[in-house]
């Protein structure tokens, strides 16, 4: 949703994505074929694409019949090919760009195999992106095997040269900290001069974040790659309406709270904004959290040049 937001506006995208899924069809490609799952390249290649609606519906569209073929996803099988065809899955990524007129660059953390681990406040491991949420219980760290996957070289020059770097929205444990525990990735934004800027979920996410507040989303952060990482929290300060918070607790999910003065203790500036869009589904604002973001850099660039 953020990437479909910042495409609008004049600023030279590079999305970073997590190959930690292990799940449906992307787990069985890459199981099958031995590359790096393509589900959350997919989606973002969608979101960044110049496409036709019906392009989108068809990369989109998940087969329900056929021996082998039911669960896959066509966006997936393409990266497959692609991934084959290029002899890379990197490469792959870069020409199904360029099919697709993709605004920007799209790269994988790493093109590595890489497992998610998770440690429970019990003691538990559960092994697999998608079991972590499964388990039912309270996750205290995640963690990679192998623990130091390399990271794809352009995604680390891509961090150095840039004037804002997102991490968020998206699943805390199974989506946004794989990318952080890639070796090297967590210092090379550390380091990085660019402004550091965190969209917080706007609802808990069952089996990952119970009872989180916003706050409680940046400290597990800070646990897992050290304090103050983050320049800028963006929250959301608005309740759904009553009738979408009902359908959304039946399913163990509640609002997240922007708990504003706890944010700043973690060292973090606030902005906190009505994020909220109402579709069948909650979703993230793009429009105004763009704004919010272009401002950011923006600002973050006079700075840097003395304007």
């Amino acid at each position: 949703m953020i990437l479909r937001g910042l495409k609008k506006f004049p600023v030279d995208i590079t999305a970073i994505v997590t190959v930690a899924d292990d799940g449906g069809s992307s787990g069985r490609l890459r199981n099958d074929m031995q590359m790096p799952p393509p589900g959350d390249i997919r989606n973002v290649l969608v979101a960044l694409a110049d496409t036709e609606p019906l392009l989108e519906k068809v990369l989109q569209y998940r087969f329900k019949n056929g021996e082998g073929l039911a669960g896959h996803t066509l966006g997936n099988l393409l990266i497959a090919a692609m991934n084959d065809l290029t002899g890379g899955f990197t490469r792959g990524i870069k020409e199904l760009s360029r099919v697709l007129a993709v605004r920007g660059r799209v790269l994988p953390a790493s093109e590595q195999d890489v497992v998610l681990i998770a440690e429970m406040t019990d003691g538990t491991i559960v092994r697999g992106e998608s079991q972590i949420p499964k388990a039912g219980k309270t996750i205290r760290r995640v963690f990679l095997d192998p623990p130091d996957p390399q990271p794809l070289e352009e995604a680390l020059h891509a961090i150095a040269e840039a004037d804002g770097i997102v991490v968020g929205p998206g699943s805390l444990y199974t989506s946004i900290l794989p990318n952080l525990l890639v070796k090297g990735m967590a210092d090379a934004i550390r380091a990085s001069q660019a402004k550091k800027i965190y969209i917080c979920n706007v609802m808990t996410q069952p089996g990952e974040t119970d009872d989180y507040t916003a706050s409680d989303h940046i400290a597990a952060i800070h646990r897992h790659v050290g304090e103050r990482f983050f320049d800028v929290a963006i929250v959301n300060n608005e309740l759904p309406p009553p009738s979408i918070q009902k359908q959304y607790a039946e399913k163990g999910a509640i609002p997240v709270l922007p708990d504003i003065e706890r944010i700043r203790q973690l060292g973090c500036e606030v902005i906190a904004d009505n994020l909220l869009l109402y579709r069948s589904v909650l979703r993230h604002n793009a429009s105004r959290i763009s704004r919010h973001i272009i401002r950011l850099l923006r600002d973050r660039v006079y700075q840097r040049h003395g304007m």
